[in-house]
């Protein structure tokens, strides 16, 4: 079986119990983008719970978003590194104010993350690199495209092995590296950046995938990536067709990571390794 292909096979076999840590405007559709891909999710999130919870889960998710939430990331992300099971960082802003720059810091101190996926202005501050965000949103003069990539590749792939995590960046040109490998994604569409919440939602379907194939973090962050890539574009082609906006994308985007074949997902994915 193709490795991406057995990826959705065992988020679906499996069903694996992700923990979500996450903003409250977004934290619904993290759970329903879980529940679609085959996985289940809790969102305990409560410092007085959040390291009992772990012990149940099979991945972590840290949503910056939450900032507010930050000590309990790090007892549930400690805690799940003692299990030895993957926790995922989605690092919202994390260059915006000197509160994200302070606890991007001590969460990559304290937790060691599996896979850690944001956009593009997100990445370049954590790799130390001027950014131009500062915001939730990637800014214009971030963004990776086809004349900058191969900097942008290399900016990954060091990153990715100075912190021993599989690093992501999503736009309209994805980026994953495990410090070793690094792949080019070329799925999704633009009114993907239209809905509230789509880095986060697939951020936490990072976690499942990873809580399904934990040994192969970076496989099943590709797997996840184009499975949100190629759901958008089934729901774009739903818009169109449909005359449709984004609230009905949002759900079409939901249903189509639900309908999604491991056929659909092979045959879809438009990606190259650099």
């Amino acid at each position: 079986m193709n490795k991406y292909a057995e990826a959705l096979h065992l988020v679906r076999e499996k069903e694996p119990l992700v923990q979500c840590i996450t903003n409250f405007v977004t934290v619904n559709d993290c759970a329903n983008i879980i529940l679609a891909a085959g996985g289940s999710p809790s969102m305990a999130h409560d410092v007085r719970e959040a390291a009992e919870a772990a012990r149940n889960a099979r991945a972590l998710v840290c949503n910056m978003g939450a900032i507010e939430d930050a000590p309990s990331m790090i007892l549930a992300g400690k805690e799940m590194n003692k299990l030895g099971r993957p926790v995922v960082l989605d690092p919202v802003a994390a260059g915006g104010t000197s509160l994200r720059r302070e606890v991007a810091a001590e969460l990559l101190k304290e937790v060691k993350f599996s896979s850690i996926r944001g956009n593009a202005s997100e990445i370049r501050y954590l790799a130390g690199q001027q950014t131009a965000g500062s915001g939730v949103d990637v800014s214009a003069l971030d963004k990776i495209t086809e004349e900058n990539l191969k900097e942008a590749a290399e900016m990954v792939r060091a990153l990715a092995e100075r912190t021993g995590s599989v690093i992501a960046v999503s736009g309209k040109l994805d980026l994953v590296s495990d410090g070793k490998e690094t792949a080019v994604l070329r799925n999704g569409c633009a009114t993907m950046a239209r809905i509230t919440g789509s880095g986060c939602m697939l951020t936490s379907m990072i976690g499942a995938f990873c809580g399904a194939m934990p040994e192969d973090c970076f496989t099943a962050t590709v797997a996840a990536m184009s499975v949100m890539g190629i759901s958008g574009e089934v729901a774009e082609a739903r818009r169109i067709k449909n005359g449709t906006g984004n609230a009905t994308f949002r759900t079409d985007l939901i249903d189509a990571v639900f309908n999604m074949t491991e056929e659909q997902l092979v045959e879809g994915m438009q990606y190259e390794i650099l």
